[in-house]
């Protein structure tokens, strides 16, 4: 049986596959540039495959053609559904959507008088003193005003005037629009009108309709509104996207990464959840392989093409409940990862008195000035100067037929005019190489500091923590990242260049309900809580097929002191004291003070039911030679760090065996990423095939 994990990219599309099938291993063998084959134990193998996200002269889908390249079969063959167990994937689709603001045309209907409540929004200023402001596009075309009211306590103050919703409904759909989001006042205490107007507009014909009080049951008109305009805009989209997958591969069970770190059947997967699919596969596999390894403090790092992402991990998920992704509101638990526009095709350019990088990047058209497209200089090309990148461990996939090496002339050149132009600017003269470690400091910098926003700036100590290191760029800078944070140890797993798809293979089905509350956290609350925690769990429970396994749940509360609106998330006891506690312990923690005079107040409560999966093993190691030998460099290279050239030893990683030991500077080289092991720093390997990167103390 076959079971694959992929994770769709914005440039590339990972592929992670198990199978016990001898057949398949024996027909990849042939190729051994393009596939990764590993053995785990009980007769079964790993294989890794990368290919171009779009490509559409040469196919559709890049994950059912990855698929297809995996068994072996061409493109017009069906594929044979029997032999695949299950496909796990995290996809972008809904991203780029948002993104570049090409999802399906919506209508919102909201109660009258509050036409313009999303587009006036929170009215908060991000740039203080910007003078002309310029306010996100709305995702809705068109707003239908519903003469309609509750009171906060539930008293109908205007019912619904049934056949004027009618009309209106029915001129917008003859515009074309099929999909509306229904957002009224008080609506998520008290859901009577939308589920009203929900069956007119399904009696008119609309396909998709997201109703406030399902997709966000919390309470604040806005935040509500927004995330369910979000649900109706990109659900359709997905939906799309998700049957055409799914008739590639009938019968077969198909599974989707949520934005909070939880496996979902096809089926039930929403434009809400979708946002940080691909990502959350990443923080997934790291956390579940540092674990593995042994590590309980993990901060996870994974630096691509055009950003890097990074998360932290102290014993369990953390997930924020608001936030705002490319000038879209939403309030949907979402893994808390922070973006930052720092990659390795983050373009460098010196503005006249400093050095800059990014936030622009060459993507991978034209791509760096190294990809011989006439790219601009970017950090891969810095450390192509440094001597930290080889053309001859890159794969040679660039220039016009697609198989030439990484271009290393034009970079000396590039990084020698540059050099020229920046000395009368700064009176300072610096040699090309200097110029280019320059540059790589700040973006070093600048991904240092967004751990720094996750972990120092909420108390947490760093130095205490793991590295867990992954995505294509990422080995490259890791020690430098490590050094200026002061971080002892760097984690890198045998597959980092794959790990977002990797994780969808270890991820668990998860299932998370949420319901406001709004009351003071008192003794007397504490039945009523249980009573809605139940409810909650009830619904929860409905999206798991709970037949096969056992289920874990996680309760939690959302606490707040009265009259602020910060909330933090404590584990739901039936001791009101043991909540205030865990609340006043984080509370310290993050903001340095705690009010004991002041009332808490319960926002809303959550329910996770999480359905363990089996997930795949880690591949085993062999020693091949003695262990009192040495490991052999492949040859020696010319590296440029701290501040001078070094004579450096590059290793293979796949001729590394358990117990080896290397002392930096070094370069160890994948088929998939580029390690660099820094003059203070120690490179081991472990029996499970795990690099782990020491600080030497000096």
């Amino acid at each position: 049986m076959l079971k694959v994990f992929a994770d769709r990219g914005g440039t590339f599309t990972d592929i992670v596959a198990v199978t016990n099938n001898q057949s398949i291993i024996d027909g990849l063998s042939k190729h051994p540039e393009r596939f990764l084959i590993v053995p785990l134990p009980n007769q079964q193998w790993i294989i890794v495959y990368k290919l171009l996200s779009e490509n559409p002269e040469q196919y559709q889908d890049a994950a059912i053609q990855g698929i297809r390249d995996i068994i072996g079969i061409s493109s017009n063959e069906p594929i044979p559904n029997e032999e695949i167990e299950v496909v796990k994937m995290g996809t972008t689709v809904a991203t780029n959507a948002l993104l570049e603001r090409k999802g399906d045309r919506v209508v919102l209907l909201i109660t009258k008088g509050f036409k313009d409540a999303l587009r006036i929004g929170y009215q908060n200023r991000p740039n203080i003193f910007a003078r002309h402001i310029i306010l996100p596009t709305m995702l809705y075309e068109q707003v239908i005003e519903i003469d309609e009211r509750y009171d906060a306590h539930g008293n109908e103050l205007i019912p619904i005037n049934i056949e004027q919703v009618e009309s209106d409904l029915q001129a917008v759909y003859h515009t074309g629009i099929r999909s509306c989001a229904i957002v009224f006042m008080h609506s998520d205490r008290y859901p009577n009108h939308e589920q009203q107007i929900a069956k007119i507009a399904q009696g008119i014909g609309f396909t998709q309709i997201s109703v406030s009080h399902q997709v966000s049951p919390l309470m604040k008109l806005v935040s509500r509104g927004d995330t369910t305009v979000v649900d109706a805009y990109l659900t359709p989209i997905l939906r799309r996207y998700v049957n055409q997958v799914a008739s590639q591969l009938p019968g077969v069970k198909l599974m989707f990464m949520k934005s909070d770190g939880g496996l979902v059947a096809a089926e039930q997967f929403q434009g809400k959840d979708s946002i940080l699919s691909g990502p959350a596969g990443g923080i997934v596999g790291a956390v579940q392989t540092s674990k593995r390894a042994g590590f309980e403090l993990v901060i996870t790092f994974d630096m691509g093409g055009t950003s890097t992402d990074v998360a932290h991990f102290k014993g369990e998920y953390e997930r924020q409940l608001d936030s705002e992704i490319a000038g879209a509101r939403m309030r949907v638990p979402v893994l808390a990862i922070n973006t930052i526009a720092a990659g390795g095709g983050s373009v460098l350019f010196f503005d006249g008195s400093s050095y800059r990088v990014g936030p622009a990047s060459a993507g991978s058209n034209p791509g760096p000035a190294c990809y011989r497209r006439g790219g601009p200089l970017a950090v891969t090309d810095a450390n192509v100067m440094l001597g930290k990148i080889h053309p001859q461990y890159f794969p040679s996939v660039f220039g016009i037929d697609g198989n030439l090496p990484l271009d290393k002339d034009t970079v000396i050149q590039k990084f020698t005019q540059l050099a020229q132009d920046i000395q009368p600017a700064t009176l300072n003269h610096c040699t090309p190489e200097q110029v280019a470690a320059g540059f790589i400091a700040i973006a070093v910098e600048n991904m240092a500091n967004a751990i720094k926003k996750i972990s120092l700036q909420r108390g947490y100590d760093v130095t205490q923590y793991v590295l867990c290191c992954f995505g294509g760029a990422g080995g490259q800078v890791a020690c430098l990242i490590a050094d200026t944070l002061g971080m002892k140890q760097i984690f890198l797993h045998p597959y980092a260049g794959v790990l977002s798809a990797y994780g969808m293979g270890l991820a668990d089905i998860r299932a998370i309900r949420e319901g406001g509350v709004e009351q003071p956290l008192t003794q007397t609350l504490i039945p009523k809580l249980q009573q809605l925690m139940e409810t909650l769990e009830t619904q929860a429970r409905s999206e798991i097929d709970e037949a096969h396994s056992q289920v874990e749940i996680i309760r939690k509360a959302n606490l707040k002191y009265d009259g602020t609106n910060s909330t933090l998330t404590v584990n739901f006891a039936d001791n009101v004291v043991l909540m205030r506690q865990e609340f006043e312990i984080e509370h310290k923690s993050r903001y340095g003070f705690i009010q004991l005079e002041k009332t808490l107040i319960v926002e809303s409560a959550s329910v996770e039911v999480i359905q363990k999966m089996d997930t795949p093993e880690e591949p085993l190691t062999i020693c091949n030679r003695p262990l009192d030998e040495t490991p052999l460099s492949v040859e020696t290279v010319r590296m440029f760090t701290t501040d001078q050239w070094h004579d450096t030893p590059v290793y293979r990683r796949e001729d590394l065996q358990p117990e080896d030991s290397i002392d930096g500077p070094a370069i160890v080289v994948e088929k998939i990423s580029t390690i660099v092991v820094e003059s203070n720093w120690n490179a081991k390997l472990t029996a499970q095939n795990h690099l782990i990167l020491q600080r030497k103390y000096r």
